[in-house]
């Protein structure tokens, strides 16, 4: 499917216009005293290290808006976002499905371009079945925040081409790879009406095979309007164990039924339509 771009004006976060004038500043303050190069460069120096420092912090705001929380309408109605990332993978994938429908729960599902090119049937399957599919990068690589502008571009295009053709319908959230974010992002999201999503709670479950403490991890002082992260793609395994996102699932299900909680798509919490 053909791509659409979007043309709303963007004005880079206040962090980073910042980070601009403090250049200008220096440039400046260089040309007047060129002897005062040890404040300019450690004055730059700082500031560069705050941004370094905001990449890192997943829920940061620092570099820009990022959705860490579903609107206060969704909380009201008792909802919160079940979202799923590294995928799709063709044998863990369509399980989760099942897990989910069985439970009457959607699932927003942050898919890595190079893998929907693969397995575009599944894909399909997640968007015939309610579920929504958004941009998880093309390839997922672990410098991705660290390219230019041009690379961020391409990577985040061939995404949302691979996703758009084998789901039928273009992404309409993103979220970088590892949640490392980079101060480019936010102008070439704006260029294909993207929007930036993290998270409020995480299981880590790529990193810890043990299904209790995935689940407390995600559950404890679980609330409306929290946007929650597994894995069905980036599969950890240990032995004959199935990966910890088909162990903790069900029961985190079931903690949102106790709760009174309703897990949906993203576009729905924000009113974009469907998938509910």
């Amino acid at each position: 499917m053909q791509v659409t771009r979007q043309t709303a004006r963007w004005s880079p976060a206040p962090a980073i216009q910042a980070t601009g004038a403090l250049h200008l500043c220096g440039a400046a303050a260089l040309a007047l005293a060129a002897s005062e190069w040890r404040w300019v460069a450690a004055t730059l120096l700082a500031n560069h290290c705050v941004l370094f420092a905001a990449c890192l912090v997943p829920r940061s705001r620092l570099l820009g808006p990022n959705v860490v929380r579903l609107p206060e309408t969704a909380a009201r109605r008792r909802e919160v976002a079940l979202t799923f990332d590294d995928g799709p993978d063709p044998e863990v994938t369509p399980r989760v499905l099942d897990l989910l429908d069985r439970h009457g729960a959607v699932g927003t599902f942050f898919c890595i371009g190079e893998r929907a090119a693969a397995h575009p049937r599944t894909v399909r399957e997640i968007v015939e079945r309610g579920h929504a599919v958004e941009n998880h990068g093309y390839r997922h690589t672990l410098g991705f925040a660290w390219q230019g502008p041009w690379r961020l571009h391409r990577d985040i295009a061939e995404a949302q081409q691979a996703i758009g053709d084998a789901a039928g319908v273009a992404p309409r959230f993103f979220r970088a790879p590892c949640g490392v974010r980079s101060p480019m992002l936010d102008g070439v999201l704006e260029r294909f009406g993207l929007t930036y999503v993290t998270w409020r709670r995480r299981g880590f479950d790529t990193v810890d095979a043990d299904a209790p403490r995935v689940l407390r991890r995600l559950s404890k002082r679980l609330a409306p309007g929290d946007v929650l992260l597994l894995h069905d793609g980036t599969i950890l395994r240990y032995g004959p164990s199935e990966p910890p996102v088909l162990r903790v699932l069900p029961a985190l299900l079931a903690r949102l039924e106790e709760r009174g909680l309703r897990s949906v798509s993203l576009r729905r919490a924000f009113g974009l339509g469907r998938p509910s």
